[in-house]
């Protein structure tokens, strides 16, 4: 009746057809498969299956991300972030404190085992004295406390009814005399005594009857207890069965670890105790913040294997006796969560690095610069790949610096936690580049620029992270920022050949269509390319508290303009200039808050509440407009052109002038610059040729940038608002108001002269570079974003 007045339709789906309600019945499977593995480390009876799935969704409800919203579940529906420092692993020991009353020598608590949590702000136990299951919140936990069967003399549970339901057999009974048994350091508590598993290596597989003092039989539960008495200060030998020394959750073995290590294994035996059940159904969410803290996780211990196999794959370094003549320089880790482009952690990536600050120039490294290619160079390249049609793709090379060959003679300490048991006092020696190094960036451009010529490609002249090939009337090209690959082809045989090249010498990550490229999300499709933060804009309103932020129409209040309001009150310095450096990176697909955010940054050295106000305005703005990006069409024009403009005097401070730019190729805005003037200017003339000289730099650049593609522009446009300006660029007179301008300005002479450039005039109206010099009106600021090319795009 409820649904009838609501309109709702209740349909069912059909017997045996789980697919017919494929969600709900994925995730039940999700929910019990969580609830077997805590059921497996607790070794608890099948009877508490339900109590393991009802914890399995409480817990996964607060820590699972969902990928649409980068929130948990608890987090959408209640608006705020989980608690989990309550959380425990399922099946831990504890006590509970006996409300009733107790005689003067009786125990004042009951022990019990942890099984869930309550909807009352409490604890799920089950009472090992009464049988049943309570809710309580004053609890003591023995997280220390093995929880294998059989452990102590009050076990109450059959081992066997754990595997009823489960299909597993046993692994333990083939364990054979010459076996060895991992044995944990001294300051890990072990699972078992090795007397009493060589004691009992060929004792069945049933649980001995144990001694009890307080417990009844239960016959549905286990073994019947016996009556004896046994006083609690004497010592209790217990014939522990073989399922002691046989983990059920995997073992790393000492083959996949580098060296005869020891130490880093046997730390993970306290990780069953703490919180296997999370580890084992999801990857750490958390990044250990050192060494020790790391290899009591799973997940990155892991990771730490993965990286040291590799070490030993690639030939990186050699065991051998520490040189009295040679410095060694320390070692340490570095941990990372790796996510992709909806910001889901998808692995967990360990880094063993050098410190190498401690290099001494000359004798440890001697060159170290390495080109890297820089933003504009990326956008230029996809506006070329969407100019000639053709789809970018994405891959990157696992531990790059690897495969790069040493010149130099350089000793490292052997990785923190993995230290060799037989020659903890030796040193490795480096035959290939480690992380941290400073000649490591130069000796792997190095190797891959050489792998690459080798194979025929051509490397650019300007951009010498741009290589590039030609088959007939086909080219690819290939772009390189450090051991990140984009690279795209008219013939996508020729994608499928550098594959191929790349995949025999390096080990790669293939990672299809470019879609998330040093923070750019990129989407691509048969119209054209997108380009925008929305995934980073998220970030940082969730990092700096300004998520639910009142959006706003602009970035920054065209009145009163900003100024250095020496009376204000002061701000944080750390927190203004962190807010400052989040916007800046922002920049690289956001050119509407260029100018807004330069602006900010010039009063980072005594920040008021005033300009913090006005970087919160910029939030504000983000907020509301997050998914705004540029837009490059696909087979449009591609001509090259640019804008120029200045304001006069407008900085409070010194009294210059700001200079603003933008330049296209066709509709694709490719660079832009927003940036105080170094000197004074006598005049809007001035100011405006300064700012024009500038832009035609920045013209001059991308025209040689465009040749390393086979491109040649000449007589590039360049449109400016004020004919003063043009005048002085085209006539070159010598009189009083030009006379002391600075001679690398006249630069745009010279580029007039030789036909590189033609200036033209524009009105103030149609000049979009007006968005980069100073604040404007709503109505304005609008018609400039429009002329920047940039879209808002949807989901």
């Amino acid at each position: 009746m409820f649904c009838g007045e609501k309109g709702i339709d209740r349909q069912y789906s059909a017997p045996y057809t789980p697919q017919q309600n494929g969600v709900a019945e994925r995730r039940n499977r999700t929910l019990i498969e969580a609830a077997r593995t805590m059921m497996c480390e607790a070794k608890l009876p099948i009877f508490f299956w339900a109590e393991a799935v009802n914890t399995a969704c409480y817990v996964q409800n607060r820590v699972l991300l969902n990928k649409r919203h980068e929130q948990t579940p608890y987090q959408i529906v209640y608006g705020e972030k989980p608690k989990v420092g309550y959380f425990k692993s399922f099946g831990c020991p504890c006590t509970v404190l006996i409300q009733s009353d107790v005689g003067k020598f009786e125990a004042k608590a009951d022990e019990c085992y942890f099984v869930g949590y309550s909807a009352n702000s409490a604890y799920r136990v089950y009472n090992k004295t009464t049988k049943v299951i309570i809710e309580a919140f004053n609890v003591d936990w023995m997280e220390d406390n093995p929880t294998d069967a059989g452990a102590g003399p009050d076990w109450i549970f059959d081992y066997g009814s754990l595997f009823e339901g489960f299909n597993f057999s046993n692994v333990f009974h083939n364990l054979g005399e010459e076996e060895d048994i991992v044995v944990p350091s001294s300051d890990v508590r072990p699972h078992v005594d090795r007397a009493s598993a060589e004691s009992s290596r060929n004792a069945t597989t049933d649980i001995p009857e144990c001694s009890g003092t307080r417990d009844a039989p239960v016959d549905s539960q286990g073994p019947g207890m016996s009556d004896n008495v046994v006083n609690a200060n004497l010592p209790v030998n217990v014939s522990v069965p073989d399922v002691q020394v046989s983990r059920i959750n995997r073992d790393h073995p000492l083959s996949n670890v580098v060296g005869p290590v020891t130490a880093g294994v046997t730390t993970r035996s306290r990780t069953g105790h703490i919180n296997f059940c999370m580890y084992s159904c999801f990857i750490s969410q958390i990044e250990p913040p050192n060494v020790m803290v790391a290899l009591k996780d799973p997940s990155w211990m892991e990771a730490m294997h993965n990286e040291l196999n590799q070490f030993s794959k690639l030939g990186v370094w050699r065991l051998v006796k520490r040189p009295d003549d040679k410095k060694v320089i320390p070692t340490r880790w570095l941990y990372k969560n790796k996510k992709d482009d909806s910001g889901i952690i998808v692995r967990n990536k360990a880094r063993l690095i050098v410190q190498g600050h401690r290099q001494v120039h000359g004798i440890d490294y001697d060159e170290v610069y390495a080109p890297v290619a820089r933003l504009e160079a990326i956008r230029i390249f996809l506006a070329v790949a969407s100019y000639l049609n053709f789809t970018v793709h994405q891959m990157d090379v696992k531990t790059a610096f690897l495969y790069a060959e040493m010149n130099e003679e350089v000793y490292v300490t052997q990785p923190p936690g993995f230290i060799d048991e037989e020659n903890p006092d030796h040193v490795y020696l480096l035959d290939k580049a480690l992380y941290g190094l400073h000649q490591a960036p130069r000796t792997w451009y190095e190797t891959l620029s050489n792998h690459l010529v080798e194979n025929g490609y051509t490397r650019g002249v300007v951009d010498q992270t741009l290589f590039r090939k030609r088959v007939e009337e086909d080219i690819i090209m290939v772009q390189v920022y450090v051991d990140d690959i984009i690279y795209g082809s008219t013939n996508e045989e020729l994608c499928t050949e550098f594959e191929e090249i790349m995949k025999k010498k390096f080990e790669m990550s293939d990672q299809g269509e470019m879609s998330f490229f040093l923070a750019l999300q990129v989407k691509q499709d048969e119209s054209g390319i997108l380009i925008h933060q929305e995934k980073y804009v998220n970030e940082i309103l969730e990092k700096f508290k300004m998520k639910d932020c009142k959006p706003i129409s602009t970035p920054m209040a065209s009145r009163p303009l900003l100024s250095a309001d020496l009376n204000g009150e002061s701000v944080s310095e750390f927190h203004y200039r962190s807010m400052i450096g989040s916007l800046m990176y922002l920049t690289a697909s956001r050119p509407d808050i260029m100018h807004a955010v330069c602006v900010c940054a010039r009063y980072q050295a005594n920040p008021k509440l005033s300009h913090l106000s006005a970087v919160k305005r910029i939030f504000r703005y983000l907020k509301g407009r997050p998914r705004l990006g540029l837009w490059y069409p696909k087979n449009t024009d591609f001509q090259l052109y640019a804008f120029t403009d200045s304001d006069y005097g407008g900085s409070d401070l010194d009294r210059k002038s700001t200079t603003g730019g933008c330049q296209y190729l066709g509709d694709r805005l490719i660079s832009w610059q927003s940036k105080k003037q170094h000197t004074v200017s006598k005049s809007t003339a001035e100011a405006e040729y300064v700012a024009a000289s500038a832009g035609t730099s920045q013209v001059v650049w991308i025209q040689n940038q465009l040749t390393d593609y086979g491109m040649e522009f000449v007589n590039t446009p360049i449109f400016c608002d004020n004919a003063a300006a043009l005048e002085i660029v085209k006539n070159p007179v010598q009189h009083s108001k030009t006379k002391h301008i600075d001679i690398k300005v006249h630069f745009i002479r010279d580029c007039f002269d030789r036909e590189l450039i033609q200036l033209q005039k524009v009105s103030s109206d149609q000049n979009v570079s007006d968005i980069f010099t100073k604040p404007l009106p709503r109505p304005n600021f609008e018609s400039c974003v429009e002329g920047l090319k940039m879209i808002a795009f949807e989901e």
